[in-house]
């Protein structure tokens, strides 16, 4: 039988009236800036369903603000989000918008970088504090913050996830799950691989110098601390 802890029960430890809207929300938010890896200065975040019917009431737009500052759920500056936005020169908008045949609780998150670079995040709040990213562009994948992950995009060749894995292996790294997605075959695939333990940045770059990988991501796991 599943040991099942009382966190479970009665929800994650936050600021705020909702596991699902303020904390759901929070840990989007937080999921997406690490997804995009450079501090946000400004995000568009169209809500879908129920997110954006509860905008103001549950603090959905405050909590998910906060988290692309970086706060977590159980972070008290969550309340004043708006005001360190604007003291940080965050620009922020929020909309209702149609994401499709996706949970009621999901936003699809725009950010801009100080670089100017964009990317588009899109996750949902599935329940009891706990979320699901299923798109970053237009690449979909599941990513839940559960575990320290490690994120690439390669072409899609013979052998690329087998010299992640040697590194990995090579590092004492142990691999709890490992997804691949890819829109066509032959081109760009991502490869998500959720693993009991950070890595370090020696192992980041000797991934980077792997054939056929033009971009590699770590996010630490965000589900032990909150």
């Amino acid at each position: 039988m599943e040991n099942i802890s009382l966190f479970d029960i009665i929800g994650p430890v936050m600021i705020g009236p909702s596991s699902s809207h303020t904390a759901g929300a929070c840990k989007i938010g937080y999921m997406a800036a690490q997804v995009f890896g450079e501090p946000v200065s400004s995000a568009e975040f169209h809500m879908h369903g129920s997110f954006y019917k509860t905008l103001k009431g549950h603090g959905t737009d405050r909590a998910l603000l906060a988290g692309i500052m970086g706060f977590l759920p159980d972070d008290i500056r969550i309340q004043d989000a708006f005001n360190i936005a604007d003291e940080r020169g965050i620009g922020y908008a929020f909309s209702e918008a149609d994401l499709g045949e996706v949970h009621p609780n999901s936003v699809e998150i725009v950010m801009t970088g100080k670089s100017g670079r964009t990317e588009t995040v899109t996750g949902s709040s599935i329940g009891g504090g706990s979320i699901l990213i299923s798109k970053i562009d237009d690449t979909d994948v599941e990513l839940d913050g559960d575990y320290a992950t490690l994120i690439t995009s390669h072409n899609d060749k013979p052998g690329v996830i087998a010299h992640v894995s040697a590194v990995l292996a090579e590092h004492h790294i142990n691999i709890a799950f490992m997804k691949v997605f890819r829109q066509v075959r032959g081109e760009t695939a991502s490869l998500i691989v959720q693993m009991d333990e950070a890595v370090g940045a020696d192992v980041l770059e000797a991934i980077k110098k792997i054939d056929d990988i033009s971009d590699v991501k770590f996010i630490s796991s965000i589900g032990e601390t909150v």
